[in-house]
């Protein structure tokens, strides 16, 4: 049995492959000792509890799991606290490494063409005409490793675009919302508001780390993309980069969460700032909403996210 983590239901028993996110410590238990792994696959994430007896051999067992390891689970799907999670008994379960597998059942990728979509994303570049800016953007893009790490970047871990893809994919949503913004609003900079889209979430190639899984890198939790992100900018514009310019594309990448309680160290400060604000607002918003409608299964004509709060379906 091959189930996938959004098809496990309570009370079920379960045989199937998932990658280690991570692993809690043994700790003793009324009949012996206990340890928690956190798996995932493609499809979402559930924790697993083995039920083990003497100290020794769980902390053997525990040691033997490594986090970002596929393995193999025998266990029953229990309910607890309003949470699915997966049993394992030793005498009819197990825990067993998998050496074989495919990437693709533990790691979302994107549905969309990857050469079409990174065609799409020199013709925006191509579209630049300012030196210092398309400069910029060549430093970044016809850097074939960055280009190949930036195409395997996920835009996020869960939120919005959270598979191999997901970055490329979301930019040329928000740099495509931005060239739209340019006919209804002919003065804008389209340069500046371009590049600023291209590059405005450049951290995340150093943000986020994908193995089996998708984690935050050390980097990523105790600094987050925003700086990540505006410092990568800064040491490719060098010394011949036009002071004001430079700060207006630094800006657009500091206040492209619009709030600081959204980790935006500014607020955006001028017109091109402002939009790539709204459109990367716009895009993951509008990611969310059609996710939610589209693996809905309920038969009501709405569903409640904590995130959303009421979506209507039809």
């Amino acid at each position: 049995m091959q189930g996938y983590i959004k098809d496990l239901k309570t009370g079920e028993r379960v045989d199937s492959t998932f990658s280690v996110k991570y692993k809690h410590p043994p700790k003793e238990y009324k009949n012996g000792f206990s340890f928690v792994l956190g798996l995932a696959d493609r499809t979402g994430e559930i924790e697993a509890t083995y039920w083990g007896g003497a100290k020794e051999g769980v902390q053997e067992l525990y040691d033997s799991v490594k986090a970002d390891e596929v393995v193999r689970i025998l266990g029953r799907i229990e309910e607890f606290k309003g949470k699915q999670r997966i049993s394992i008994n030793p005498t009819d379960g197990g825990i067993n490494k998998e050496e074989k597998f495919d990437l693709e059942r533990f790691v979302p990728k994107t549905k969309r063409n990857m050469d079409e979509m990174t065609a799409k994303l020199f013709e925006q570049i191509d579209s630049v005409k300012n030196p210092h800016l398309k400069g910029l953007l060549e430093s970044f893009f016809k850097d074939s490793e960055f280009l190949e790490k930036f195409k395997f970047t996920p835009a996020a871990m869960y939120i919005h675009h959270p598979y191999i893809g997901g970055l490329l994919e979301h930019t040329l949503s928000v740099t495509s919302l931005c060239q739209a913004a340019l006919d209804l609003y002919p003065s804008l900079d389209g340069d500046l508001l371009i590049s600023g889209a291209l590059l405005h979430d450049i951290g995340k190639t150093r943000e986020f780390v994908v193995g089996t899984n998708i984690k935050m890198s050390e980097e990523g939790m105790l600094r987050g993309h925003i700086p990540i992100g505006e410092e990568m900018l800064l040491e490719k514009m060098g010394e011949g980069f036009p002071k004001i310019l430079k700060m207006k594309m630094c800006h657009i990448i500091l206040a492209h969460h619009g709030k600081g309680e959204y980790n935006s160290p500014v607020s955006p400060e001028f017109p091109e700032a402002v939009m790539v604000y709204y459109a990367d607002e716009l895009d993951a918003k509008l990611f969310q909403y059609m996710k939610l409608k589209e693996e809905s299964s309920t038969e009501d004509f709405h569903v409640y996210s904590k995130r959303l709060g009421q979506i209507y379906l039809k």
